[in-house]
């Protein structure tokens, strides 16, 4: 018998908010500053966000295009730099209220919040850019209503590693099946399965060609009453739109095993 629902467990790019174009563009733009050629276009940031945490997408991107660049004297401290850089970009275009919520998701987190739903954060990005978004949207009391926020500095091993999900659920003090993870990516999924906690996939344009095998729902959003997501994955029970109802029956659904 499935466990009731008691907590949703949220990643940050890409599901609360299309933030990846940003993310690319900052990156871009901390390049040029630091006197670099290097242009990273939709179709390159695709294949890189495959590589979870942004230094690491640096090393990986130099180890496959440019390795005379880690030729240079301590590269692991100036791949910091530039990455400190590429965030302060990033937190910038947040505070100029650039980068809005997806779609529902403000309408999905005061009626979680309604009914007595838990609410956390599973991401492997920076706290202060976790920070950014939610009180550039939501505002700055909005960090209260999570009760774990797990970003990049919390554990060692990132997504696709399980390693943020088990830090929120010990956190939190509860089992993987009274929790259900919402993610855009593979890596996400991957992880959070692996946490064993069941996954809706609410994928962006950077990740819908990803492998979602696993996951109980798969939608390209959560909609609104008269937008009705496509539900790629997932009985939509007659609803319009992704709703609390709907994800405590998508996380009741039995024949997806974990």
């Amino acid at each position: 018998m499935t466990a009731p629902l008691q907590a949703l467990l949220f990643d940050v790019d890409g599901t609360l908010a299309d933030t990846e174009d940003a993310h690319r563009q900052a990156f871009n733009q901390a390049f040029r500053d630091f006197g670099f050629d290097w242009t990273w276009d939709m179709q390159l940031y695709t294949r890189l966000l495959t590589v979870t945490g942004g230094r690491a997408r640096i090393r990986h991107f130099l180890e496959t295009t440019d390795r005379q660049a880690l030729l240079r004297d301590n590269p692991d401290d100036w791949i910091a730099t530039l990455h400190k850089r590429k965030t302060d970009l990033y937190v910038n275009a947040l505070n100029a209220g650039g980068i809005p919520l997806r779609p529902g998701v403000r309408r999905l987190l005061l009626a979680a919040r309604d009914q007595g739903i838990r609410l956390a954060i599973a991401t492997t990005t920076t706290p202060v850019n976790v920070q950014a978004l939610i009180e550039n949207t939501l505002g700055a009391a909005a960090l209260d209503w999570f009760d774990a926020i797990g970003a990049g500095d919390c554990v060692e091993n990132l997504k696709p590693a399980p390693d943020v999900y088990l830090w929120v659920l010990d956190k939190l003090g509860l089992p993987p099946a009274a929790c259900l993870a919402l993610e855009d990516s593979k890596n996400g999924l991957t992880a959070a399965r692996a946490a064993g906690v069941k996954t809706v996939i609410t994928y962006c344009p950077y990740t819908a060609g990803h492998d979602f095998s696993g996951a109980v729902a798969v939608v390209d959003g959560l909609g609104e009453p008269g937008r009705p997501p496509h539900i790629r994955l997932g009985d939509r029970h007659g609803k319009t739109c992704v709703d609390m109802e709907l994800l405590c029956r998508w996380h009741g659904d039995r024949g997806v095993a974990i």
